[in-house]
């Protein structure tokens, strides 16, 4: 990785002296695919060679989970291995004790006009984002933009994110196993006198937990395009963090799970590790890795070959096979209409 980035001109950059947020997801404990510490601590170790003031940091979840308030969030981190002395560099909940702290960063975006950023990020003098690349069960995929712009942004920019995401219930899917009712951190969902899961709407904050944990097919994403409207607000949101900040970006296409880091779980990798990749344009950085992905082979037994009735999927669209209610392709398509960075690239191999 050291060697990558290197090449990948991130020493190029002025940090002397230079407060830099290490962007990362410290992963829900339980999941086991999140990115290891010890790529943090080799980043952390060659930042502070080169003079800056490094930190790994993170925004508060909306969802119930372990990480969703300062206190809880650090001894997850802890647990998973991000702790002063394995990642030596201090560790800083960006959006601080319950989320509050945050920045609005005024950008007169089509569907976000301030986001709200944690403080820690936005007071920093450079970016630079870990991102395990991976599928998600509402974007498609999650590389570069989503770590920054979703990851970033203060619990209150979260609910901003997720506010046009109302999930539905297929009712004649649904098992009544209530582990969408128990896990629903606003108690908008509970079973009728027929066991069918229902969601009160009035309390729904559209987080998409439900539709992330149910396992037939039951609750699901309510509108066409959800997806798209959420990969363009955490593209402008991602483009209130990174606008006129030096910044570098490094995608672990590795453990490629299907769904996100925040589920205290995580299911077989969909494709072979496939390698680390850094660009200081996020946007071509996330359209290489999936092209990368959408070549490489289907994992027998695999979400992905479970979703083709054990058939072989070396070739398609692997995400939308997985996840067929997102669009991933509206997050970097808006991206480049934004200016963040473009699709085009050139894929330079190393040894």
């Amino acid at each position: 990785m050291e060697h990558l980035v290197k090449k990948a001109g991130l020493t190029t950059l002025d940090l002397n002296k230079k407060f830099t947020a290490i962007k990362i997801h410290f992963g829900e404990p339980g999941n086991l695919a999140y990115l290891r510490p010890n790529y943090a601590a080799r980043m952390a170790g060659l930042l502070r060679r080169e003079g800056a003031k490094p930190f790994l940091t993170d925004s508060n979840t909306l969802y119930s989970g372990r990480r969703s308030n300062a206190v809880d969030h650090l001894q997850s981190a802890m647990e998973n291995g991000y702790n002063p002395i394995s990642a030596q560099c201090p560790v800083i909940i960006a959006d601080g004790l319950k989320g509050t702290d945050y920045r609005e960063i005024e950008i007169n975006g089509k569907y976000c006009k301030a986001p709200k950023i944690g403080a820690a990020i936005v007071d920093a003098d450079v970016i630079v984002s870990m991102n395990h690349f991976k599928g998600h069960e509402q974007t498609g995929f999650g590389g570069a933009l989503k770590n920054i712009g979703m990851g970033s942004a203060s619990v209150g920019g979260k609910l901003e994110l997720h506010s046009s995401s109302k999930p539905a219930i297929t009712a004649e899917n649904c098992k009544g196993c209530k582990i969408c009712v128990t896990h629903c951190a606003y108690d908008a969902i509970h079973l009728n006198a027929d066991r069918i899961a229902e969601i009160d709407y009035s309390k729904c904050a559209g987080c998409g937990q439900c539709v992330a944990l149910c396992q037939y097919d039951s609750a699901v994403l309510a509108d066409n395009d959800t997806s798209e409207v959420l990969n363009c607000k955490i593209a402008e949101y991602t483009k209130a963090i990174l606008n006129g900040k030096p910044h570098f970006h490094v995608n672990f296409i590795m453990n490629v799970s299907p769904e996100c880091d925040c589920w205290n779980h995580n299911d077989a990798a969909i494709v072979p590790d496939i390698g680390i990749a850094a660009s200081f344009d996020p946007v071509a950085l996330d359209r290489a890795c999936v092209d990368l992905v959408m070549k490489a082979p289907a994992l027998p037994g695999s979400r992905l070959t479970e979703s083709q009735h054990g058939k072989t999927c070396d070739h398609g669209d692997k995400f939308h096979i997985i996840h067929p209610d997102t669009n991933w392709q509206s997050g970097l398509e808006y991206a480049e209409a934004l200016g963040i960075g473009t699709q085009k690239y050139k894929l330079i191999e190393i040894g």
